[in-house]
């Protein structure tokens, strides 16, 4: 692939504008898909984890979160009285608790991808297929370097 050094300031601020606004409005989009369901955004943030990472402890969790464990511990025992998820001890070192994703919370993240995924199907269909293909080219291009 071929690299361009040698971007303008006007595009490389719009399209930075654009991936601002885009956030902006997926976050939003998101909020109001969650209203549907019976958990905050916090909640369905670390439920994602849970489910794409495993069983982590509190400390991880809070760690991918950026918050505090204290306030980490408060939406777990919310989230555990919901049945969303449990405290269970680890095999190894019994000291250590994990907290583990049960099957309402992994039920309430399959729903709230399904109706996260329609909305952006939605959205998409006024592209042509080439037009779609090129766009998840071009973002997950984006996403690789931005990883970096």
């Amino acid at each position: 692939m071929e690299t361009n050094a040698k971007l303008s300031v006007e595009t490389v601020a719009e399209i930075e504008r654009l991936v601002r606004e885009i956030s902006v409005i997926v976050k939003r989009k998101g909020r109001d898909i969650l209203n549907e369901f019976p958990i905050t955004p916090p909640q369905f943030t670390a439920l994602l984890w849970l489910n794409e990472d495993g069983d982590m402890t509190i400390g991880e969790l809070s760690q991918k979160m950026f918050l505090a464990c204290s306030t980490m511990t408060d939406l777990i025992d919310r989230m555990e009285k919901n049945e969303l998820v449990e405290r269970v001890r680890d095999d190894r070192d019994r000291r250590v608790v994990r907290i583990h994703l049960l099957d309402r919370g992994a039920s309430i993240i399959r729903d709230v991808m399904k109706a996260r995924q329609a909305y952006l199907s939605e959205v998409l269909s006024h592209f042509s297929e080439e037009e779609v293909k090129e766009m998840a080219k071009h973002l997950s291009l984006l996403h690789q370097e931005m990883k970096k």
